[in-house]
């Protein structure tokens, strides 16, 4: 048995050195002989250590023979604590080898690496040299590799502090959102380990402990809150002449940042005015990735510190990562940074991109979403701009007392509004009241994007379009006026917290052309909620709406000039055509309509056949006259000229598919992509066929 060795496979070579085991796998039929009896450790003059087995040992990496070096590897280094090994360091502190590895003792690690190998070799020891890749831990400031040591270090006691944590949560003293990450909080404080708070920086707080001079620093040291303090400390204990030092390591960053809370409040003073007033807070909001490395601790210190949690709610953000989904990095180069941002598209669309990120999801940031935002911004400041220059002028008292008559918090008062105006404000309060939902429960994206959508989808496109009909060509501009002040100064009040600077901005502005106010919107109070919205008004301007579209997708079908002023009879039942007629001017303006030209009628007018039919909802169609629209004979002309090209390209399309040479040796995709391209260019033969036969029609009705 004497002969007999064991082969192991290593990167680090020169720590053989502070072996102080061998280990397998406890199931390794090839080893199993040798558990339980002593190794050599090569080239240290006979030192003997055990072999044992474990199941922390992978029987099926290398060898499936481990090395143990407590001092030079943490999971070495457990697995010595549960066992008992003794723990031995070759290296000093500037990366050479020190006496425990003997005739290398003052090499640097890597020079000792080469000269190692080589005497290896040169005894018939070492088996053979092959690559392999791994991770290799390096600084992050100069780029050397990090060699794990033993060493004295302070620490801090975990599992105690780790229980209030966790019935913090468990009694809802504490709401983390979302929820799932409650699941990854527990998990970490249920398996918490005690936490090294020395740091060997030349910055950061120092740790209060102070040393004797002539005494053994790990026996003998003072823990104090300041130098006097701990001087006097000393001289009380070791008399009048003592000398001290204090340690030169600094507490982790994340220990100092735990105290935060409430060391910035006058702690540990807490009859402080600002510790009384802001302590605990309500609210943190952070990234999802420091969940543990700094509110949990936060948590805990707070806790232990003051008794209790330094807040009530953890609202966890999503990281913020490239256009690709890549987290950025400046060796991907695809670093966004927020200062040249802001300067090409604004603070404020900056912020409304990045609050418009689902909570504890990770958010894409690309240009395009940013120059959308912008364009959100830039939207917001023109129809600001459009409802000043549309309100009277201050000292206009009479115009501002009729505009202040109106209010809109009662049901009687909101159906006394037109169509328009009762839908816009109808559709308001309903959004107050699902934005301050979603605000309660923290769902700002929500906030955000039905904002936006009722600001651009519903204020902007309809309201202040439809608006001008009153503004400037009916009577009725006091309601207008009112309503798009009341809308507009409400939309501010719930994108202020995403856009402060813009908002306030056209808060300010409508302020100084207001009587009285002086308020600032930051200040200002928030929209109230449960106010009147009437259904039915709702509903009747969607059918009015439907009505605009289908008009104005005709006369796009028919590419009828945006200037030209089109007639139109609509046909509906008088319940209908009440409330349709009554809009009369905003269905002429927001569709182009000859004002004069516009008929309502409960059957279908006599040049039906004449006309473009659209069917605008259940119960209402409206007919277009043709002749209107379009010169029809030089429409057939030009719809012929298009035709005829379309069927020569679908001609050729054809031709290639019906070659069985092309079907069989032309790549699938290449194959398919000429299928669909045929398909589509058939089914324009077709509707362009149809349009064809509908003019023709209509231009011989006109003529018989």
């Amino acid at each position: 048995m004497g002969s007999d060795y064991l082969t192991i496979a290593t990167t680090r070579p020169e720590t053989l050195f502070g072996d102080t085991a061998i280990a397998v796998h406890p199931q390794d039929d090839r080893y199993s002989k040798y558990i339980g009896k002593m190794a050599i450790v090569p080239m240290t003059f006979g030192r003997h250590v055990p072999i044992i087995s474990d199941r922390y040992v992978d029987k099926d990496f290398g060898t499936g023979v481990l090395k143990i070096s407590p001092g030079h590897d943490h999971n070495d280094y457990l697995l010595a604590r549960k066992i008992g090994l003794p723990i031995l360091n070759v290296m000093n502190k500037d990366g050479t080898l020190n006496e425990v590895a003997g005739l290398y003792c003052g090499l640097d690690r890597f020079e000792a690496r080469k000269k190692l190998w080589f005497d290896l070799e040169e005894t018939g020891l070492a088996v053979r040299k092959e690559s392999h890749t791994l991770r290799v831990p390096r600084s992050q400031r100069g780029g050397e590799i990090i060699e794990p040591l033993v060493s004295k270090q302070w620490f801090v006691t975990m599992e105690p502090l780790a229980e209030k944590a966790l019935q913090a949560v468990e009694r809802g003293e504490l709401t983390i959102m979302p929820e799932r990450f409650e699941k990854i909080y527990n998990h970490w404080l249920s398996n918490i380990k005690d936490w090294c708070i020395s740091r060997q920086l030349w910055w950061g707080h120092r740790i209060p402990v102070w040393f004797i001079v002539g005494k053994d620093c790990e026996e003998e040291y003072i823990v104090a809150r300041n130098a006097n303090e701990a001087l006097e400390k000393a001289q009380d204990k070791y008399g009048k002449d003592v000398e001290i030092y204090q340690e030169p390591d600094v507490l982790d960053t994340w220990f100092s940042s735990a105290l935060w809370p409430f060391s910035t409040l006058g702690w540990p003073d807490v009859s402080s005015q600002d510790f009384k007033r802001f302590y605990p807070t309500t609210v943190l909001e952070t990234g999802h990735d420091i969940l543990f490395f700094w509110v949990a601790r936060m948590v805990m210190m707070g806790i232990e510190f003051t008794g209790t949690v330094p807040f009530s709610y953890v609202y966890l953000h999503g990281l913020i990562r490239d256009s690709e989904g890549r987290k950025m990095s400046k060796t991907l180069g695809n670093v966004i940074d927020p200062i040249d941002t802001i300067k090409e598209f604004g603070t404020d669309a900056l912020r409304f991109t990045l609050a418009l990120g689902t909570a504890g999801q990770d958010l894409n940031l690309s240009t395009e979403r940013l120059t959308s935002n912008k364009a959100f911004t830039n939207k917001l400041w023109n129809a600001g701009k459009f409802v000043l220059q549309n309100l009277p002028k201050e000292s206009d008292i009479s115009a501002w007392e009729t505009i202040m008559t109106f209010k809109f918090d009662k049901e009687e008062a909101l159906l006394r509004l037109p169509l328009p105006e009762c839908w816009v404000v109808s559709k308001l309060h309903c959004l107050i009241d699902m934005v301050t939902t979603s605000y309660d429960k923290y769902f700002f994206g929500d906030v955000g994007r039905e904002t936006y959508d009722f600001f651009w989808g519903d204020f902007a496109d309809w309201y202040i379009e439809a608006s001008k009909a009153r503004l400037y060509h009916s009577g009725g501009h006091s309601v207008a006026q009112a309503v798009l002040l009341y809308v507009f100064e409400n939309i501010l009040k719930m994108l202020h917290p995403f856009m402060p600077f813009v908002t306030e901005a056209l808060w300010q502005l409508i302020s100084i052309a207001l009587p009285n106010r002086k308020e600032a919107l930051i200040v200002s109070s928030w929209p109230q909620t449960s106010l009147p919205m009437h259904a039915s008004s709702i509903k009747k301007f969607e059918n009015l709406q439907s009505l605009t579209r289908a008009i104005r997708n005709a006369r796009a079908e028919y590419s009828v000039e945006p200037a030209k002023r089109i007639s139109a009879s609509v046909v509906a039942g008088n319940e209908v055509l009440q409330y349709i007629s009554k809009e009369k001017e905003v269905l002429a303006l927001l569709s182009r309509l000859d004002l004069q030209n516009i008929h309502f009628t409960d059957s279908p007018p006599g040049d039906a056949n004449q006309s473009v039919h659209l069917v605008a909802g259940e119960g209402l169609e409206a007919y277009l006259p043709l002749s209107d629209m379009v010169d029809v004979s030089a429409e057939v002309e030009r719809l012929s000229k298009r035709l005829s090209k379309m069927q020569e390209e679908f001609d050729r399309l054809a031709a290639r598919l019906s070659s069985p040479k092309f079907v069989e040796k032309a790549p699938e995709e290449v194959v398919n992509g000429v299928r669909e391209k045929a398909a589509e260019a058939e089914e324009k033969i077709i509707l362009t066929k149809n349009r064809l036969v509908f003019l023709k029609s209509t231009a011989l009705a006109s003529t018989s």
